[in-house]
């Protein structure tokens, strides 16, 4: 195999393990009506680098699939993913990467969860309006995505740049080694 599918697939491996606990740990707020998912602040990463779609994507499908919901979570969830994080690749690549560019791309994961999970909601629960059922979900996403997860990303967006440009090679683990054996 080589080297960079090993790293896309260590990433996209790392991402989805990262979602998937994240969403399970606050499960009893993570699904639902009103839904405070932190693991949702992980969809910034496609902001920083496309690599990270696949990965955000299957710990989403992973993590809809404990949803009280079941399959129509996992189709339907996943789906407004897909849409959230092509969105915000989008925004990136015609405003650029800065600070304005990132709040409005996060908006992204707000209005595709609250039309897709809202009318997920609305079809299978019957008691809120669509409306309502939008407007939970989508509160629950600007408070998780656009508020905790602007300010987290715009203070470790370096940090997570340099940790997924990481090379590891001969040279490097040769040079390791021979330092440690002194």
């Amino acid at each position: 195999m080589k080297k960079n599918n090993a790293k896309f697939i260590t990433q996209t491996a790392v991402v989805a393990a990262l979602y998937v606990p994240l969403t399970l740990s606050f499960s009893w707020m993570a699904y639902g009506a009103i839904q405070f998912r932190i693991a949702e602040i992980l969809v910034l990463l496609v902001f920083i680098d496309k690599k990270y779609f696949l990965g955000l994507v299957l710990g989403c499908a992973i993590s809809n699939a404990f949803s009280p919901l079941g399959m129509v979570d996992v189709l339907v969830g996943t789906f407004a993913t897909i849409v959230a994080l092509l969105f915000i690749m989008f925004i990136k690549k015609i405003m650029g990467d800065n600070k304005k560019s990132l709040i409005i791309a996060s908006l992204g994961p707000v209005i595709s969860n609250a039309v897709f999970v809202g009318i997920e909601l609305t079809i299978l629960f019957k008691e809120l309006p669509f409306i309502l059922n939008a407007a939970y979900v989508a509160f629950g996403e600007l408070v998780v995505v656009t508020i905790a997860g602007v300010i987290i990303f715009s203070k470790i967006k370096n940090l997570v740049e340099k940790i997924s440009n990481w090379q590891i090679g001969k040279k490097s683990l040769t040079y390791n080694m021979e330092n440690k054996q002194h």
